[in-house]
């Protein structure tokens, strides 16, 4: 699979196809190259057999060369890498190593998925390695593999920032954000509206049972209190209680009242009254 690197002048998040903005991300982290020699042999690790043999893409067969892999001749199984005894920074290029060689990442239909393909044996230990970083992951097996799933776009981002990722990653959290704020917008717009709905059904029911007791001649037998609150309705039917309370210098719970008093005295008018 051929990688191509981000351009400066890249489409804005929301316009770049997401596999283009996907094979940025991973661009972006091929091409780090480790100052330190632990972190070269410890993400030389991670990149397992990808380092010695067949990369699985052009960037991580760069990679592999540029990390220092072992050479026609040489000792072809992966370095050693001991989790327990290595510092931050060298744990942090081992999961980057191990996301290039078995990761993927996918943002198909607004979904965000990452995962981790790993021998079966690796499973457990790897489980509480991202556990540690605090990054737990979601682990099972798939056809006698172990795979290791995060869905959250938050544990996605936190990951590929603390695995060196740069502008695309930016420009994926960019994505991520303005996503989470349009969904954001539609459920505070789809509440209101829903709202709005209830407030016009509870007005046209309430102005039914004035127009009830107007025509039997007994809203006039209620007290005046309820007879004021039927006014302001009938004046304004658009008014919330708070409103209605305010216009006559009462309370809100006693406007409601006021409402269940008229229309349970409708519920007594005879039909055709």
């Amino acid at each position: 699979m051929s990688v191509r690197v981000a351009s400066p002048r890249a489409a804005p998040a929301n316009d770049r196809p997401d596999r283009d903005l996907v094979t940025s991300v991973r661009a972006e982290l091929a091409a780090i190259e480790p100052a330190r020699r632990c972190c070269r042999s410890a993400e030389r690790a991670g990149l397992g057999r990808a380092a010695y043999g067949r990369a699985p893409s052009p960037a991580i067969g760069r990679l592999a060369v540029r990390l220092g892999a072992a050479t026609a001749g040489e000792d072809q199984s992966a370095p050693a890498f001991e989790w327990r005894a290595a510092a931050a920074h060298c744990r942090r290029s081992y999961l980057r190593g191990v996301f290039l060689a078995r990761g993927s990442l996918s943002l198909a239909g607004g979904r965000t998925h990452l995962e981790f393909v790993v021998p079966s044996a690796q499973l457990d230990e790897m489980t509480d390695q991202l556990a540690e970083m605090g990054m737990p992951a979601n682990a099972r097996m798939r056809r006698g593999l172990g795979v290791l799933t995060w869905k959250s776009a938050e544990t996605v981002i936190n990951f590929l920032r603390a695995a060196g990722g740069g502008a695309a990653t930016l420009e994926l959290e960019t994505r991520f954000v303005t996503r989470s704020l349009r969904s954001h917008l539609n459920r505070v717009l789809n509440a209101e509206t829903a709202n709005l709905q209830r407030s016009v059904a509870t007005s046209r029911r309430q102005l039914a049972a004035i127009e009830a007791l107007i025509a039997a001649g007994e809203l006039e037998r209620l007290p005046r209190i309820v007879r004021s609150v039927a006014h302001v309705r009938r004046r304004e039917p658009e008014a919330t209680y708070s409103q209605i309370a305010e216009r006559l210098g009462t309370s809100r719970a006693l406007v409601q009242r006021a409402f269940e008093r008229l229309e349970a005295r409708a519920l007594d008018v005879p039909a055709g009254a």
